[in-house]
């Protein structure tokens, strides 16, 4: 009985220190829960306003227009010609967040020595999304654009109250869904490029199909989807630069011990 309660003692105090390089499990959940909660209430707080939301929407569609990539309404209107591939999109679209946390996990218990470095790319994303979200609102083509079919709303899985409530925060400029999928992709990728090159590639089959979802649902535009990527480089850019600083802070000084 004593060496049972001692081992689940030393089981218990493994969730709390180091092990093989990877960061304690319980501070790594606290830090996550940290980092979604602030995601959330800031999000929930900012791009409110419906009138400016809908001013930055129209402006974009110019935008898109102008370059000949105003493709939303067209790639609605397929979606809602080929009811079949509608349920799938929706599950597609909604599920996402399991992908999230699976590649998380996934890179934490099989490939520790870049978790630090998927999980900081992770956290820059959330952050540095939130001042263009509070800058930039901007409706999805579902609200501003006519002619758009509400395919989330119609045939949510959680329901229509539920895709109606997220949009009383206006923030489709970038796109996370997609934001979010190069995210996995990036995670499962850098983890097996060292290994297995070749199916490292297939890791960005799911933001791929994403972007397709995001744009037959009359969710986001094409220069949403541009956003997600320059934030996926820029959040990368901010890692390397961290780590680079913090190496430079810690080594040691020719001659000092």
């Amino acid at each position: 009985m004593t060496g049972g309660r001692l081992s689940a003692l030393a089981r218990s105090a493994a969730l709390f220190r180091k092990t093989d390089g990877r960061p304690a499990p319980l501070a790594e959940a606290a830090v996550l829960v940290v980092v979604i909660l602030f995601f959330a209430r800031i999000h929930a707080a900012v791009g409110t306003d419906a009138a400016v939301a809908t001013a930055n929407a129209l402006a974009l569609q110019s935008v898109e227009r102008a370059l000949h990539v105003d493709i939303a309404l067209a790639a609605n209107q397929w979606l809602t010609g080929n009811p079949g591939f509608i349920q799938p999109a929706v599950y597609y679209y909604r599920l996402y967040y399991l992908a999230i946390i699976g590649a998380l996990v996934w890179v934490y218990l099989r490939r520790p020595a870049v978790y630090l470095k998927v999980r900081r790319t992770l956290v820059a994303m959330a952050l540095l999304v939130l001042p263009v979200y509070w800058a930039v609102p901007m409706s999805p083509p579902r609200f501003a654009l006519p002619g758009i079919v509400d395919i989330i709303a119609e045939h949510d899985i959680l329901g229509g109250a539920a895709s109606r409530a997220a949009g009383t925060s206006y923030s489709a400029m970038p796109s996370m869904h997609v934001g979010w999928s190069l995210w996995c992709g990036y995670a499962v990728w850098i983890a097996l490029r060292g290994t297995h090159p070749r199916l490292a590639l297939l890791a960005w089959v799911f933001p791929l199909g994403m972007v397709g979802v995001v744009l037959v649902t009359g969710n986001h535009y094409v220069l949403d989807i541009a956003g997600s990527f320059l934030l996926l480089g820029a959040s990368i850019g901010v890692v390397w630069a961290w780590e680079r600083l913090s190496e430079r802070v810690i080594r040691p000084r020719p001659g000092v011990p």
